[in-house]
């Protein structure tokens, strides 16, 4: 559906320019977003390439188990639902942990598979309290290191690119805890309509 309507806006945009007579215009940004969006690209793939290569070493470290194990009791009771060893739940921790590294292209595979898994634990295609609470807290962008907003800056030539991981820290534990708190209130709030 979301690829009609921008098919739609495009087409009205040109229409529109060949009836207005700036179709030049048109073309000549066509052309240098084109090239931008290129530049963009290659040089937001070297900085997800390097911070997958982290999140690689990390994982041959250790690291990411200990980041596990750390999360585990906290994704635990967040997700009661799920029993502790369900494949869901290791997949909801790599997901929840290429998020914290800013990887959300490494992210969404994890997130899907975990969602797969609780739709299979669930039994049904209603979503479940599971699936709601994993979706909002996606939602709500669990970040530490923003390595794509980091690598934007960079390419744009920042004075200083990572100067926004304080502020990312501070928006996400309020993103994050708002997300928690507004689901569990229509939860239990919809435990009491029935």
């Amino acid at each position: 559906m979301v690829n009609f309507i921008w098919a739609f806006m495009a087409i009205i945009g040109i229409v529109y320019a060949m009836f207005n007579g700036t179709m030049e215009e048109v073309n000549k940004a066509l052309f240098e977003s084109a090239d931008e969006a290129v530049t963009l690209s290659i040089g937001l793939i070297s900085i997800l390439v390097f911070w997958l290569g982290i999140m690689k070493v990390a994982e041959k470290a250790g690291i990411l188990r200990v980041l596990t194990k750390i999360f585990r009791p906290f994704v635990v009771k967040l997700f009661p639902d799920i029993p502790k060893d369900h494949p869901a739940m290791g997949y909801i921790l790599s997901n929840f942990t290429a998020n914290i590294f800013g990887l959300g292209n490494a992210a969404t595979p994890m997130g899907i598979k975990a969602m797969e898994q609780m739709k299979e634990l669930s039994g049904t295609d209603t979503a479940s309290r599971s699936m709601i609470t994993f979706l909002a807290l996606n939602t709500s962008s669990l970040t530490i290191i923003p390595t794509t907003v980091i690598a934007i800056r960079m390419q744009y030539d920042s004075i200083s690119p990572t100067e926004i991981v304080g502020t990312t820290i501070i928006a996400t534990l309020i993103s994050s805890i708002s997300a928690i708190v507004i689901d569990r209130l229509f939860y239990y709030s919809s435990l009491r309509g029935k």
